[in-house]
């Protein structure tokens, strides 16, 4: 078959199966247009999904006719004066949207400049485009699709059901929202109105904070750290969840840079690196960062959904972002998600109501009538009676709590346990495993091993960086094969894995010579190891197998050095762990994310006992 040019209508088609692949990729791509347009307030209408209609009308700037025509051409825009694709500060630019959609449905386009005295609009079937003519309508710009893939209908196929396509439509317009505090928004279909939020007055970070909990949910607000740090002309600002408020997958981490929704491979490596001795493998934590940078310093030319970028200094971007969590998270100290207590209280059943209760039992405390006077005086009389099982050793170790003085400098010369302390003073300790104690308007459970093995976990990270890492000589030097490209990789950062306690040289120009290893790791794969951290660095420029490994160690040494469960501790050890924990960054979660400590409020216990 000889070579011949594509139909113009067939490159169209083509060229929408990359923009345009479901309704919600034609809903992002036209908010994004309205908010390149300055719009104020954007509306989005669905039915079936956006399978079969969908709608995107805004207040922007508006397009003239001629305007109008060019839009619906292919690779037509205004968005690079410049024609500089290094210099981009839109969120579109390719000029594809419009004719990739007007390619395989039926595209209605209206549109009036505020200062014209009428609308217009034009439609776009299967590629060809009708002349415009005057309509009615508002200053702003209304994009209409309707029978979406009729030119292609074997992609209808590939769609999902209506519910599921309108959660991706949701998904798109919500991360938009995130970027855009300052504009409304509403999404609705043919039966209700799906999503609505007003537009902030407040500040742009305020403004942000406020959207994000209206999305994310009360939990994440309530359990949210702020960011803002700037390094060499880059920002990130944000929101950042406790270690112990997570997810099974990534999909509620949410990622901007300069305005833009991405799904980057970098940053949520950078969001693993900074969590990574917080969280399991398997857990992911919740976050919302926003990242300004140069338009220079990234490429977002790199996949026509524009969802990855390219940063210029890739090693400035991770470590802003690993640093800027780290930071926050240290400065929450012993804090845990208050989501620990609600899933606590949660676990609480109260007792079943009499007409749950099944017939023919009988409940303690229940009423039951008296068939005779002194028969029910005598039942009563049980009640009060001594109590069996008393004389039976508890599980739980009490200390004596000495009667309360009106001072409170008094009472710290006493040597009474002060539950002024934000995790309160000791007062029981329940099957040598967990310590009860009393704050000033609730208690506190701990769990002794977890909380002490992150205290030591936290101490030998501190003399690590203090010290260094100790190194172990191999008897007879590692050669590890690799290719080319990896092996100079692994050179270029030899000075940083000598820190960490591997010390490698060249070897050739395909191998590398191991010569030392951290003496943590014992006996171990060398060449795995080797290999492993070339690959790490070929992804994410970062060698995060050795300092897993090496963490991994120091929390197995955590684990075996720590307070075991079912030792027995007396009142001055228990509060000198209370003391310790809310000195020690981190100690709200143990090693692998799960929390140290449950606190319940006063008022949460009165509402179990039905007191409120």
């Amino acid at each position: 078959m000889s070579l011949r040019r594509l139909p113009e209508t067939l490159v169209n088609r083509i060229a929408a199966g990359e923009v345009i692949e479901r309704p919600a990729a034609a809903v992002k791509e036209l908010v994004e247009n309205a908010l390149d347009a300055g719009a104020r307030r954007i509306e989005v209408q669905l039915r079936d999904g956006g399978r079969a209609y969908l709608s995107v009308s805004d207040d922007g700037h508006g397009m003239t006719p001629e305007e109008m025509a060019l839009a619906v051409e292919r690779h037509a825009t205004s968005k690079l004066p410049d024609d500089d694709l290094v210099n981009i500060r839109s969120l579109g630019f390719r000029g594809e949207a419009l004719p990739s959609i007007g390619a395989v449905a039926r595209l209605t386009l209206a549109s009036r400049p505020h200062q014209a005295p009428e609308a217009w609009q034009l439609s776009v079937e299967g590629g060809r485009i009708a002349p415009p003519r005057p309509v009615a309508l508002q200053a702003g710009t209304r994009v209409e699709v309707r029978d979406r893939f009729c030119a292609t209908p074997a992609r209808l196929k590939f769609l999902k059901q209506a519910r599921t396509e309108q959660t991706y439509v949701r998904d798109a317009v919500e991360r938009l929202a995130m970027a855009h505090p300052q504009v409304a928004f509403l999404l609705a279909d043919e039966k209700r109105r799906i999503l609505q939020l007003e537009a902030g007055r407040e500040d742009l970070f305020e403004a942000r904070t406020l959207r994000l909990g209206q999305l994310l949910g009360r939990e994440f607000q309530e359990n949210c750290l702020p960011l803002d740090a700037m390094r060499e002309g880059l920002r990130l600002t944000g929101l950042i969840a406790l270690p112990t408020l997570n997810r099974a997958t990534s999909q509620h981490q949410y990622l901007f840079v300069n305005g833009r929704p991405v799904k980057d491979r970098l940053l949520l490596g950078a969001i693993r690196g900074a969590y990574q001795d917080f969280l399991a493998r398997d857990r992911h934590p919740m976050v919302a960062l926003f990242l300004e940078c140069p338009a220079e310093a990234v490429d977002v030319n790199v996949h026509p959904a524009k969802a990855e970028v390219r940063f210029r200094d890739a090693g400035l971007v991770r470590g802003l972002i690993v640093s800027a969590c780290r930071h926050a998270l240290a400065e929450a100290g012993h804090r845990a998600s208050t989501t620990v207590a609600g899933a606590a209280l949660g676990a609480f059943r109260p007792e079943a109501s009499q007409a749950q209760r099944p017939a023919g039992r009988h409940w303690g405390g229940g009423y039951r009538p008296a068939t005779s006077s002194a028969q029910g005086l005598a039942q009563a009389a049980a009640f009060y009676a001594p109590l069996p099982g008393l004389d039976v050793l508890p599980t739980a170790r009490a200390e004596e709590v000495p009667e309360p003085v009106a001072d409170r400098q008094d009472a710290g010369t006493l040597g009474a346990p002060d539950v002024a302390f934000p995790l309160g003073a000791a007062r029981a300790q329940l099957h040598a495993t967990y310590i009860v104690a009393q704050t000033e308007d609730g208690i506190v459970i701990v769990d002794q091993h977890a909380a002490h093995e992150r205290l030591v976990y936290e101490r030998m990270k501190q003399q690590m960086a203090e010290s260094g890492v100790a190194r172990q000589l191999l008897l007879i030097p590692e050669v590890v094969s690799l290719e080319e490209a990896a092996a100079q990789r692994l050179l270029a950062r030899a000075e940083e894995l000598a820190e960490l306690g591997l010390v490698i040289e060249g070897f050739g120009g395909q191998a590398v010579l191991v010569r030392e290893i951290p003496a943590l790791l014992g006996k171990t794969d060398v060449v795995s190891l080797v290999q492993d951290l070339a690959d790490e660095l070929t992804e994410l420029d970062e060698a995060l197998a050795l300092k897993e490994r090496l963490e991994e160690v120091c929390g197995t040494m955590a684990c075996h050095g720590s307070v075991r469960a079912g030792r027995r501790l007396t009142v001055e050890e228990m509060n000198g762990l209370l003391r310790e924990m809310e000195a020690t960054p981190h100690s709200g979660q143990c090693n692998h994310g799960r929390p140290t400590y449950v606190e319940l409020k006063l008022a949460d216990i009165e509402r179990l006992f039905g007191r409120r």
